[in-house]
């Protein structure tokens, strides 16, 4: 199944998805987006919300260099084994969040979020299968 999903659309989805997360982070720490509609509406504070975003800005930039890297546009070498290891890595993350955003108190997380870590599930879990 994962074979019939195409690489170069699965890596163009994973950039335009990394992309719209971070600029949701980004509004998160704005206050565009109250930080109560997010982290399945566990936060208690401001200070609490920039740690969790920090955290969430830095691993999606690196999930991003890798998916770069994989696609061809990034011409950093890393071993075929290293992006391998780490992509199914990241579907198994983004699998996991899946399963966190069902239990979400927040609407959004739950109607939107959902679809799009589980899609990001299945294009890591793609990229992770390509040669």
């Amino acid at each position: 199944m994962l074979k019939n999903i195409n690489f170069k659309l699965a890596v163009h989805a994973m950039i335009a998805l990394l992309s719209l997360v971070l600029v949701y982070h980004l509004t998160i720490i704005t206050g565009l987006i109250p930080y109560e509609a997010t982290w399945g509406g566990r936060l208690q504070n401001r200070e609490q919300m920039l740690r969790f975003e920090t955290v969430s800005i830095v691993v999606n930039l690196f999930i991003l260099t890798v998916i770069l890297i994989k696609g061809g546009y990034l011409k950093l070498k890393l071993p075929t084994m290293v992006l391998k290891v780490l992509l199914w890595a990241f579907a198994v993350l983004f699998a996991l969040n899946t399963v966190g955003n069902l239990a979400s108190t927040s609407v959004l997380e739950l109607i939107i979020f959902t679809p799009l870590t589980a899609a990001a599930a299945v294009f890591c879990a793609r990229l992770a299968i390509e040669p």
